[in-house]
């Protein structure tokens, strides 16, 4: 039986940040809540133990049969109805009330078939309607009629060949053919397996793992995040207009064909988190949570918080219990049955703020602690983090989160929210005003570094020039930002121009520097590597349901005569660079990433100088001026060129020889403080690593 955890005063988080002062208070609040919830819905058992609804709600095969559950308080009556009575009301199918609004149905195995379509019939006083079981695991839309059903599904049990080691602790990665992923940076690639054909289709979960896995394994990614995993009824969506929690995606394939790709990404060491959308739900009632059982607050807020202004969703009620314990199990199901390593939560901001953060700034620490809070998401959000570390002690949490709000990546035990990682969204965000507004000549290196290295010193981000979101329709990738129209007819090898040549030079300099100032994790998405032509936009009627933009072509990296060949090489060598040389350090401070050392930042030159550890990178932004025998003063030592942007293999000019290994020359005035100068050769619009030994 777990132990009662009591309330604890003076919270690190507190004592690490002196503006926090003031809201003492209010964070002290947050850890006593959070608290109080956990011991109210556990009464004594691990919070793990008892967030296990998946087991008991939701269809099952039994050793006597089928046992389904459902929790709807203000039904009257349900009935299940589908292929094996032909649709009909049958009191056969009738499930029987229990305690709490729970309803329950015992069949004979006979009674139900595996691949048998189905839905239940929900009464109440007034009205009924057809819904699809909140516990359900899976879901399938008729190819003919377009409508989505329950299906039973007794597939032979998968067997797992590279199960993850669930008594891992956290620090430590899981054994996996002896790579740990875990001893230095994540490197996310981030995926959506609809869209990762050539063709003009919907992938499935066993094309992918046959035929991108591979590629991204080869890249040197050590995780992947898949995206719209759970159930949703509209694909367009990208998966964040949920439908069935506990169901994955049939429009991919099987449960077992997911675990076979969950599997194999294991076997080569890699992590698997998924996008999980806890932060609303899809407004469809037949499909959905809508109005399962006659009423419109069942699952969520009732009056004007039910609907979410601007994501036509609908918003969970997280102060009600049954609601908590509907999230928390699928915390805990999506690690348990398909062995998830964890998650990027979606739409965290939406989630903590009564505003949703809509027209919000946060311009200071006031604006985290002015009454916009939603205390019970934020609870939810702490017991969440808590289960899923105690169901998988290394498991990945990456907040999605805009506003900044402290604590939210610290642990609850020094009085944050308890997420592993939050997003560095404000990088991207960087990256396209720099692009759009800034002229070449009025880059400043010091401040792009600035910018990139800009956080909070207790909190681990995850760092990214772009994601999907930049390549949706009506914006554009950072490639196509810089080149534009020209990626149509210059972009062979042979026929380049200048907006290629310099979009080319950017791309892999925006990239080099975004992922080495990482304090957690860099993050792409699939195709941005080689700068995947165009946007994504997903079939709809606006395009005539048209699959064209909504695939990766593939073929086009595979092309050796094209320069995505080029930069796909070049993000290889970066990622396989950087997973070598920046490990974990462990020191006074704890255990964290190299530190960024800026050693040199000439705004009129346009270059900045940094290290992490034994790695040195120089940048020079300038487009206009190459730079012979520039100085550059750095710890001394020996240097020797392990990546350059402008090398010919990567769509570079050339222009140094990266065979030379370079020694600082000794000065006197900067000798006690271990510094020389440094001399290079440095081309304009490049970046080069050295090793120092």
């Amino acid at each position: 039986m777990a132990k009662k955890v009591e309330s604890k005063k003076n919270l690190r988080i507190v004592k690490r940040d002196p503006y926090l002062q003031p809201y003492t208070e209010a964070l002290q609040g947050r850890y006593d809540y959070a608290i109080r919830k956990e011991q109210e819905l556990t009464g004594g058992q691990s919070l793990s133990d008892w967030a296990s609804g998946y087991l008991y709600f939701g269809l099952h095969k039994t050793a006597e049969g089928w046992t389904l559950r459902e929790w709807a308080p203000n039904a009257t009556a349900i009935y299940i109805k589908g292929d094996m009575n032909g649709w009909q009301k049958d009191e056969a199918y009738r499930l029987q009330p229990k305690e709490n609004g729970v309803w329950e149905i015992c069949l004979q195995e006979n009674a139900l078939q595996h691949g048998q379509y189905y839905r239940l019939l929900v009464e109440w006083n007034g009205g009924w309607g057809e819904r699809i079981p909140s516990y359900v695991r899976r879901v399938v839309q008729d190819d003919q009629t377009k409508i989505f059903s329950a299906q039973v599904w007794n597939e032979e049990e998968y067997v797992w060949k590279n199960r993850s080691n669930r008594v891992a602790q956290k620090a430590k990665s899981p054994s996996r053919k002896g790579k740990n992923t875990k001893d230095g940076a994540l490197f996310i690639y981030e995926c959506h397996i609809g869209m990762s054909s050539e063709q003009e289709k919907v992938n499935s979960y066993e094309e992918f793992r046959r035929d991108v896995l591979p590629r991204i394994d080869a890249l040197g990614y050590n995780c992947i995040q898949i995206m719209a995993i759970q159930e949703h009824p509209y694909y367009g969506s990208f998966g964040y207009h949920v439908s069935n929690f506990f169901a994955a995606s049939s429009r991919f394939g099987t449960p077992n064909e997911l675990k076979a790709l969950i599997d194999d990404a294991h076997g080569r060491g890699m992590y698997v988190i998924m996008d999980l959308v806890h932060s609303h739900a899809v407004k469809n009632e037949l499909e959905g949570l809508g109005n399962f059982d006659g009423t419109g607050y069942q699952y969520f807020h009732s009056g004007g918080r039910r609907e979410h202004p601007a994501w036509d969703s609908l918003c969970f009620d997280y102060g009600k219990n049954e609601v908590l314990h509907f999230l928390l199990s699928n915390c805990k199901f999506w690690l348990d049955e398909y062995d998830f390593d964890g998650y990027r939560f979606d739409g965290v901001t939406s989630m903590i703020y009564r505003s949703h953060g809509l027209g919000e700034d946060f311009n200071g620490y006031g604006s985290y602690f002015s009454g916009n809070e939603d205390g019970d998401a934020i609870m939810y959000l702490t017991l969440a983090n808590k289960v899923i570390h105690q169901v998988k002690p290394y498991a990945i949490t990456i907040a999605e989160e805009m506003s900044g709000m402290p604590g939210l990546a610290c642990s609850q035990a020094d009085g944050g929210v308890g997420f592993d990682y939050r997003l560095a969204m404000g990088i991207p965000d960087f990256w396209i005003k720099y692009i759009k507004e800034v002229k070449d000549e009025d880059w400043k290196a010091g401040h792009i570094l600035y910018e990139m290295t800009n956080r909070r010193e207790d909190e681990k981000t995850i760092s990214y020039a772009e994601s999907h979101d930049q390549a949706l329709v009506g914006d554009k990738t950072i490639i196509f930002r810089l080149v534009d129209a020209d990626m149509y007819w210059h972009f062979e090898h042979g026929h380049a121009n200048y907006m290629v040549d310099r979009g080319i030079a950017l791309h892999k300099m925006i990239r080099l520097i975004t992922a080495s100032t990482i304090n957690g994790g860099y993050l792409n998405f699939m195709g941005n590597e080689f700068g995947h032509p165009e946007w994504i936009d997903f079939p709809r009627e606006g395009n005539g349901w048209s699959y064209k933009y909504a695939r990766r072509q593939w073929s086009l990296v595979d092309n050796p005569n094209y320069f995505f060949s080029d930069l796909n090489r070049f993000d290889q060598e970066m990622i396989h660079l950087l997973r070598k040389h920046l490990p974990i350090v462990e020191d006074e401070c704890g255990s964290h990433l190299p530190w960024v050392m800026k050693w040199w930042d000439n705004e009129g030159d346009q270059l900045v100088a940094y290290s992490r550890g034994d790695l040195l990178f120089i940048f020079n932004w300038n487009g206009q001026k190459s730079f012979a025998d520039y100085g550059i003063l750095v710890p001394e030592g020996k240097y020797k060129v392990v990546l350059n942007t402008d090398a010919k293999e990567f769509a570079g000019f050339g222009l140094s020889d990266d065979s030379i290994e370079h020694f600082t020359i000794h000065d006197d005035l900067y000798a006690q403080d271990g510094k020389g100068w440094l001399k290079m050769y440095i081309p304009a619009r490049s970046a080069v690593v050295l090793l120092r030994s």
